[in-house]
Order: C-alpha cells, then sequence, then structure tokens
C-alpha cells in the first residue's frame, strides 16, 4: 500500500518562507513529527554521488534546524545495495527511516532476485536527475568519444571502463556504448563512484562514466579530462569548473556521435505503509531544503539535472523508469534467469 501525497494536503500547514535576514526557517506546527533518530540509508558505498548527497541533506538540515531529531546516514552496499534496500523494506510503517535511491532501486532486484521491488517503499521527493560523464585520464591524448572509442576498437578488449557494481548503471552505459560503436572494454566494478574516481587518476582503468559529483575534484585538479555527457541537453552551468572549461563547454554523447543517454535518479523513499502526515512531514523538510542557498549551490557545483517530483507523478516516473530498465537490461542481457 502507497501514500497518496496528492490528498494529503488537509494534514499539513503550508510551507513557511525562508527568513531572508537570517537564512534560516521559522518553527512550522507538523501533524507529525519524528521522535527520536531519522537513519537515512545509503545502499551505495561511500563517495559516491548517493553517499555525497545524503551527508550534504543531513548537513543541511543540521545548519538550518529543518528536524528537532538528529539525522544519521547509515551507508549498506552490500548485495549492489541490497542490504540497504531490504532494511528498509523489512522496516514497514517506520517513519524514522529514510533511503536515498539511485538506478539500483531496480537494477537490482532484476539482475539478482532479490525479494524486493519499489513499490515495497514508499516514493517521497525526487530531488534531482544525476549525470553520467564519459572520463578519461588528463594525460591520455583522447579529446574526443571519437577518438577515445578508435582506440579501443584498435584495442581488441585490453581497454577497461571502471565502473560501480556489476549489472548496474555504469555497466548499462558501458554496454550501450559497446552496441552503438562495436567498441568492446573490459569492464571493471568497484564497490563506489569516489574509488572508481581514484582508480581512473592512478591509470588502473581507462576510462569512467562517473557522475559529475565524483569526479570534479579530480578533473578541477587537472588529472581528469571529460569527452562528454550523456544527457539530451548540455548541463546548463557556465561557471567554470578548471581554467578553461565550465559544464556546459561538455558536449553532449549524441552531438560527438555518441547515441547514448541516461540519466540517474536521487531520490527519496521512506519504508512502507507508512502515515500521511509521516510522508508530508518529509516531503516539507525536503522542500524547505530544497529551497536554500546551499541546496542550490550543491545542485550547481554537482551538475545535476534539476527535476524534481513528488506524489502521483513521482510515482508514475518511477514505474515508468523501471520499465525502461527492465528493456535496457534484458538488451544487455543483465536479467536475472
Amino acid at each position: 500500500m502507497q501514500v497518496d501525497i496528492d490528498r494529503i494536503g488537509r494534514w499539513s500547514l503550508p510551507l513557511l518562507a525562508a527568513a531572508a535576514a537570517a537564512g534560516g526557517f521559522p518553527q512550522a506546527t507538523y501533524a507529525w513529527e519524528p521522535t527520536r533518530t531519522v537513519e537515512f540509508i545509503v545502499p551505495a558505498g561511500t563517495g559516491g554521488g548517493a553517499d555525497q548527497m545524503a551527508r550534504f541533506i543531513q548537513s543541511i538540515v543540521a545548519k538550518h534546524k529543518l528536524m528537532k531529531q538528529p539525522m544519521v546516514v547509515i551507508n549498506k552496499a552490500g548485495g549492489a545495495g541490497a542490504e540497504g534496500f531490504l532494511d528498509v523494506k523489512e522496516s514497514k510503517g517506520d517513519p524514522h527511516k529514510l533511503i536515498i535511491t539511485l538506478s539500483n532501486l531496480f537494477t537490482t532486484p532484476l539482475a539478482t532476485h532479490t525479494p524486493f521491488n519499489w513499490r515495497d517503499l514508499t516514493p517521497v521527493q525526487m530531488m534531482a536527475l544525476d549525470n553520467f560523464v564519459l572520463w578519461v585520464n588528463a594525460e591520455t591524448p583522447y579529446k574526443t568519444p571519437k577518438e577515445y572509442v578508435a582506440a579501443v576498437k584498435a584495442g581488441d578488449g585490453k581497454f577497461k571502463m571502471g565502473g560501480t557494481g556489476s549489472k548496474q548503471e555504469d555497466q548499462i552505459i558501458t554496454v550501450a556504448i559497446e552496441r552503438q560503436t562495436g567498441a568492446k572494454f573490459t569492464y571493471i566494478s568497484y564497490r563506489g563512484g569516489g574509488e572508481v574516481a581514484v582508480q581512473l587518476v592512478g591509470k588502473h582503468v581507462d576510462s569512467t562514466v562517473n557522475n559529475p559529483i565524483e569526479a570534479v575534484a579530480q578533473w578541477r585538479a587537472g588529472a581528469l579530462r571529460p569527452l562528454c555527457v550523456f544527457d539530451a541537453r548540455r548541463m546548463p552551468y557556465k561557471e567554470k569548473i578548471t581554467k578553461t572549461m565550465s559544464w556546459y563547454d561538455i558536449p553532449t554523447c549524441k552531438e560527438t556521435g555518441l547515441d547514448v543517454e541516461y540519466l540517474m535518479p536521487r531520490g527519496i523513499f521512506m519504508p512502507g505503509v507508512v502515515a500521511a502526515e509521516q510522508v508530508q512531514y518529509s516531503v516539507d523538510v525536503l522542500k524547505k531544503l530544497q529551497e536554500t542557498s546551499d541546496w542550490k549551490s550543491f545542485l550547481e557545483q554537482g551538475a545535476f539535472n534539476q527535476t524534481t517530483l513528488n506524489g502521483k507523478d513521482y510515482e508514475a516516473w518511477v514505474a515508468r523508469e523501471e520499465a525502461r530498465h527492465i528493456m535496457l537490461m534484458k538488451e544487455a542481457g543483465f536479467l536475472a534467469q
């Protein structure tokens, strides 16, 4: 049973505007509030995009005193995130638990037969969509996807693509590149996006499809080079990250002739069978968070696609994404038999 957020407005007070001078929020009255620590589960390793977003959300909630009770981030990455999802599934009715999701919301149960489906949870809020960028080491000669793909094709399977997990989003993109170009990679999986970026800097792999936030520090330091972004449009952020380039300066992969698109949801869910007013509390807190300048700066620095949804719109979007991932994973041969 899922909560229909569109029908519960009568339980909550309207959102209060941010206090302009102080940059904070007046105290609100809620129909329900947490009575103990809220656990924020990350079904992925430390240092990756989901982990970074969860910890940033935690810091902004504390900074602006958006919750009276503390929030603690807990990584449960085992089994490609199955550990985290099963924990929240088994916490049915517990409003003191949140989970941030990425594409393993779909890929893990589809690839492993883990007894979990997103319908076991309650959708709360899509915070953003995360981009993927094709990265190479800055010391290599490749300036475009075309140059890099040509080298990979000539390398006869010797080029290594690093990514987070097996049969997850990074490998789905890798297979899509292979199907589009005829190139063949040796895919090397790691526990999290932070580790993947470090492996590319160290030349243990030849390329990655890291999210922007996972590789921006290494790009800024001159260690990595972006070749293209797997979105339909260029990222809109024009402030320079390096001396010569902004996120906007990175072409879409389609612009360069590599017709592959992929975005990943950064969404928040609660356990199943939680009360309507408990869901609304989380929605209200997250909306306040999204109004802060800190959050807006975070989205820009991480070059996120700023799509945000909740209620029936979010639930319908998740259902469509599940269907798309079934198709993508079937094409890649990743569905569990």
